[in-house]
């Protein structure tokens, strides 16, 4: 098996990723349909209030992902999954319901999608951080690209038949659907083989966990400038399924199968992003920059693309080069962090990463009401080029970047920077004295 897809050689990512994929498909199907809910049914094609739907799904992540993060550091991860998915399950039910004896209402939606927040605050840290105890440490940035393949590879898939499915019955069908696809994660967890699963230490239960994680990431300042990356850019220019929406409703006058078409074509391009994420074993900060400039470009065709055709067709390079940027990020923070405090990092970079949500999405579906659809795109594609500019001279002026370089057999050119380099070398001792306590239990 190619180093692409080397983590699927172990049984229980195998299971994790196929519950994932189905998972994911019905998440994509459900986000296009409340989307296109709010949009078409329950208001008169308004961006603000899919913008406010938005805004109220990542609310709770704001307000509660530090608190969760703890939480994925002390608990068993596989229990905590089982009923972060069930009750996302539930929610999906509870709105379908609504919709399909016609009783939703707007304020309905902005409920369940304040609900379905609580629940994904809580959901992400543990399945961010779950991957270690699936694969060996040394896998872990690929099990993380995989990861946004089954993600992209259900966008490609998800839109496409939510489009068609509302087409031909409404959306109240697609809720439905996405409930009852959460029992594929919930059974792929109670198949998993628990013998097999790589321990990562838990933290016991203490004062001041939180705080110590907060002082961990506010001292490494390699976290903090991907963290300011991924705020301000995933603020304002990751979001497609409220720009998408005004652009083929307002713009080109398009129903809701071309909607969906749109998300697919997208998802071409972070599927091959994350392929691409995969090959690479060490992800760094400047993957992340140079990520964001790539985006910033994509976008700024995309804003101007003049035809419905040629706006498909720029959504694939905005595609890869956000995906790459992501799992770049996350990829970069895991490998870098130790093992024993991880769940309460990647819960700040959850919570940074969707921070901007609850202000950008209101702020771009104004924008998109008051100057027009292109110009919601086009603010984000401005947002990543300042972002760019600012990091990449903060970088070079403040630390002291490593470049190596080889002519020989694979030439390339590596830039990395002092603290980056301990913070790896730190976290390979932590996994290596675990794996070492691991092995001594087995025996």
């Amino acid at each position: 098996m190619s180093t692409m897809f080397a983590s699927l050689r172990e049984y229980n990512y195998r299971l994790w990723f196929g519950g994932a994929l189905v998972a994911n498909v019905g998440t994509w199907m459900q986000r296009i349909g409340q989307d296109w809910l709010v949009l078409a049914y329950l208001s008169d094609e308004s961006g603000s209030a899919v913008g406010l739907v938005t805004a109220l799904q990542f609310i709770p992540t704001l307000l509660l992902s530090a608190f969760a993060g703890v939480l994925a550091d002390r608990v068993n991860q596989r229990k905590l999954l089982m009923v972060t998915q069930g009750s996302m399950g539930v929610l999906a039910a509870g709105l379908g319901a609504l919709v399909l004896t016609g009783s939703a209402e707007l304020w309905h939606v902005y409920f369940f999608a304040f609900l379905l927040g609580i629940a994904s605050a809580f959901d992400a840290p543990a399945r961010q951080t779950f991957v270690a105890e699936l694969v060996p440490a040394e896998g872990i940035a690929n099990a993380v690209a995989l990861n946004s393949a089954s993600f992209n590879t259900a966008r490609l898939i998800g839109p496409g038949i939510s489009g068609l499915l509302i087409a031909l019955v409404g959306p109240g069908w697609v809720f439905m659907v996405n409930a009852v696809s959460f029992v594929a994660t919930i059974g792929a967890i109670l198949a998993m083989r628990v013998d097999e699963l790589h321990r990562v230490p838990r933290a016991t239960k203490a004062k001041g966990q939180l705080r110590a994680g907060l002082a961990y990431v506010r001292h490494r300042s390699d976290i903090v400038l991907i963290m300011v990356v991924i705020f301000l850019v995933g603020g304002i220019g990751l979001k497609f399924q409220l720009t998408s929406a005004v652009m083929a409703r307002v713009e080109f006058g398009k129903d809701a199968g071309e909607y969906g078409v749109l998300g697919s074509v997208l998802a071409i391009g972070s599927l091959c992003g994350a392929l691409m994420a995969a090959r690479r074993k060490q992800p760094r900060v400047r993957t992340v920059i140079i990520a964001a400039a790539g985006f910033a470009v994509s976008s700024t065709l995309l804003a101007l693309a003049p035809t419905y055709e040629l706006f498909a067709l720029a959504c694939i390079p905005v595609g890869f080069t956000s995906l790459t940027m992501l799992t770049s990020a996350n990829a970069a923070i895991q490998i870098s962090t130790d093992p024993h405090i991880r769940g309460r990092v990647m819960s700040l970079y959850v919570m940074v990463q969707f921070a901007g949500n609850p202000l950008g999405a209101p702020l771009v579906g104004w924008v998109a009401d008051a100057w027009g659809p292109r110009w919601s795109i086009g603010i984000g594609a401005v947002v990543a080029a300042v972002v760019v500019v600012c990091v990449s001279w903060w970088a070079r002026r403040h630390w002291r970047v490593q470049v190596r370089y080889s002519l020989h057999q694979r030439p390339h050119v590596l830039l990395t920077n002092s603290e980056e380099r301990r913070a790896r070398e730190r976290a390979k001792q932590a996994v290596a004295v675990q794996d070492s306590a691991n092995a001594t239990h087995t025996a």
